[in-house]
Formats: C-alpha cells, structure tokens, sequence
C-alpha cells in the first residue's frame, strides 16, 4: 500500500495551475456495477468495487466513500431500516435520558457494519495507490441526534447540556477510534459529516461540535492522513465554529455560499463544494448542469485552496450525462485557466 504525504499532496492542490475535483460521490457506481444501495452499505465488497468502478470512469482527484450516517449509530445499537435503493435511516431513538446514557457502552469496532466499512476503505486504498482515498464518518453531534433524537437534542442543550456533553463524550471517543482504525486500513483522509450542527447557532456549534471535532483532529490528523470537516447544514452562520476544529478542509453544502465560505477559511486549508447534489446533480438538464459547475469554477476563480465538489452525497438515480457535464465544465475550466 503506498503511503502518500497528504501535506505535500494538499500544497500542491493549492498551488497547482490545474483546478481539482472531488465529488462525494459513490451512487452512481453502485449503479454502474448493478447493485442496490443496500447491496453496498451491507458487504464491503460491493461498496469497494462500487467505488473503484467510479475511479476507473470519472477522473476524480480522490476516492471517496458513501455518505451513511447510520453505521456508527447502528454499531451502538439503533435500529435501522435498509431500503432496497435509498440511504439506510435511523428510525427510533436509543436513549431518552441521563440514565440510559449513564449506561449506553461505547461499542467495539467489530460491531454492526463498521467492519465491512473498514473492508472497503482497505480495499479500495490497496487498489488505487496513485491518489487519496477519503474515509467518512459521521460528527460527533450529528450522531448523538441519531441516538437522542435531534429535536430532543435540541432542547436538551438549553435544559441539560451535562447530559449531552456525556452523550458526545462517548461518541467522540468511538469516532475517534473508528478513524484510528479507517487511517490504519490505509486511507488518507476522512470527511466528518456533522450536519446537523448547522442546526445550531455558532456559538453552540463551537460548544457541542466543533470542540468536539477538535479532539477527534487531533487524535488522527498528520502529514499522512487529513481531516475534512462537512457541514451541509451551514448556511453561512457557523463558519467560524468549523474552523475552531483545525481541519485540513472544510466542505460546504448547497445552501453556503462557496465565496463567502472562502472568505472565511484560512487560505492555508482546502476548502471544497458545493454543487447542488440534487437540484443540479440529479434533477438538472446536462446543459445546466455544465453551466452551474462553469459559473461557480469562474466564481471562485481567484481562490487557489478551493476543490471543485458536490455539496453533499451525490443521490442515487443521479443521471450519468450530469456527472459528465461536471467533468466536461471543469476540463475546459482548467484549458482556459490562467491560475499560476
């Protein structure tokens, strides 16, 4: 497996004459190799060739996982439903008070499907070696709402925030542990999903996310692996919450404006986004499609840190015409590009 600076690989994305892309995107090669979402999310196999069979059309800059944001929850005990062709969902809440948490374990890394996750992050990195391969996982927050129950979660904050602060103190310890793992099994990097912290004002995102995010950026964040924080929920509001959390890069959702998030990041981390995955990705005609990936590469033109990407993960049923016409913007982007 080789072993690539991600610091040297990061500079030179920000130096380069050529724009990158990395679209969180693994559906379409689900579909490419003729299995269902639960077919992937289920056998590390599937999910891994899925992927590969993606790198072997598109020229991506970097391999990415499927957005799920129920394995972690899963692997502590909630229950799942597994769709045939859609993301898996939580459906219940596991824990309603102080108590249950008091006694909620914090689950091992053979648990649930975490290890069929960890199967196809190795997979996939022993195959493609020449480029990075991003892992993901869900934030800390955002995974104490799928145990809680997010509305719960929320008024939580405001009546006891110690009993929340328990809850992501456990969470944080397992995702921790999990990107550990994910690292060792020969990925680059990990994009955190934590979007439910755009649900929050920017002071309690700083309190009970990106504080927690931190601990986590700490723990696994080196020259060899890089840690990219996504928010898809951040309108803008939290921008400077997600820095606090030290990141290498920050991915924006469709709802960010990607100059103004631009503005906020330090010029020295990698910021990425923010096609409409479904508006434009999935629902948009190939023209249109080619034009919104145009006008946002000539936006942001003046920034060298910024990666052309998805805002989110793109949806299953996404037409591939679409995700040509995204390729095809940014190829002549960069033909006509006069980035030094």
């Amino acid at each position: 497996m080789k072993t690539l600076d991600m610091k040297v690989w990061a500079e030179a994305a920000r130096s380069g004459k050529r724009r990158l892309a990395i679209p969180i995107m693994t559906h379409p090669g689900i579909e490419l190799c003729g299995y269902t979402v639960r077919d992937a999310v289920t056998d590390g196999e599937v999910h891994a060739r899925a992927i590969l069979a993606l790198n072997d059309r598109y020229p991506a800059d970097a391999c990415s996982v499927i957005m799920d944001l129920t394995v972690e929850a899963e692997a502590f005990g909630a229950h799942i439903v597994f769709p045939e062709n859609e993301v898996p969902s939580v459906t219940d809440a596991l824990v309603h008070n102080l108590a249950e948490i008091e006694a909620l374990k914090i689950p091992t890394l053979e648990t649930g499907r975490i290890p069929q996750y960890i199967k196809a992050n190795r997979i996939v990195a022993e195959a493609i070696g020449d480029k990075p391969l991003f892992a993901g996982c869900i934030g800390p927050f955002s995974l104490a709402g799928r145990l809680f129950g997010m509305t719960e979660l929320m008024m939580a904050i405001f009546t006891e925030p110690e009993t929340v602060q328990l809850l992501l103190e456990k969470c944080t310890r397992f995702i921790s542990g999990y990107c550990q793992v994910l690292k060792q099994a020969g990925a680059q990097g990990v994009v955190i999903a934590e979007p439910a912290a755009g649900l929050v004002s920017n002071e309690d995102c700083s309190l009970y996310s990106s504080s927690y995010v931190r601990r986590i950026v700490e723990s696994v964040q080196d020259d060899s692996f890089l840690v990219v924080l996504h928010n898809c929920g951040n309108t803008g509001h939290c921008t400077e919450a997600m820095i606090e959390t030290g990141a290498a890069g920050y991915h924006f959702g469709n709802q960010a404006g990607m100059v103004a998030a631009l503005e906020a990041c330090p010029t020295d981390t990698l910021v990425m986004g923010n096609i409409d995955p479904v508006g434009l990705f999935k629902q948009a005609s190939a023209d249109e499609m080619y034009r919104a990936t145009q006008d946002l590469l000539n936006a942001t033109a003046a920034y060298p840190n910024f990666i052309l990407s998805s805002g989110c993960d793109v949806p299953p049923e996404t037409p591939f015409a679409n995700i040509e016409a995204f390729y095809e913007a940014l190829t002549e982007y960069n033909k006509t590009s006069n980035r030094n």
